[in-house]
């Protein structure tokens, strides 16, 4: 185990996997959460710069939150966010349905099952091929 400063507070924690924070904070962020994700669905069509400033949370967490597919807008919402491939605009996680398609195909090419090889049976050694023994 290591302890660490939480990057929320600065306060040492035993930080074991996951975000720099401490159980405080990670607590705090999820009440942020829930709260930033009521106020979307009763403000579908709020800005992302309003949405942050009256939950008090940056728009890099809230865009954060989006990536990670834990948000995601409506098709009437102002805010998109672009594919991180291609540039499309989407509503939620980091790419459009187009390349989550090709990547899924190009990583199903790359891992191919071997083909089942035959197995042939040795030949029959020729006399000078064997196993001989010394006799005492």
């Amino acid at each position: 185990m290591e302890v660490r400063n939480c990057k929320g507070c600065g306060r040492l924690f035993n930080y074991m996997q996951g975000p720099p924070l401490c159980p405080a904070c990670i607590s705090d962020l999820e009440d942020k959460f829930h709260k930033v994700k009521e106020y979307l669905r009763d403000n579908p069509k709020a800005p992302i710069s309003v949405v942050a400033e009256e939950n008090e949370v940056s728009i890099k967490q809230i865009r954060q939150w989006v990536r990670e597919e834990r948000l995601s807008f409506t098709e009437e919402s102002q805010i998109t966010m672009e594919c991180e491939n291609c540039g499309a605009k989407i509503l939620t996680g980091r790419f459009c349905d187009k390349c989550k398609n090709g990547l899924i195909h190009d990583l199903s090419g790359a891992v191919k099952r071997p083909k089942a090889t035959l197995v042939q049976e040795p030949k029959k050694g020729s006399e000078k091929d064997r196993m001989r023994y010394l006799e005492k």
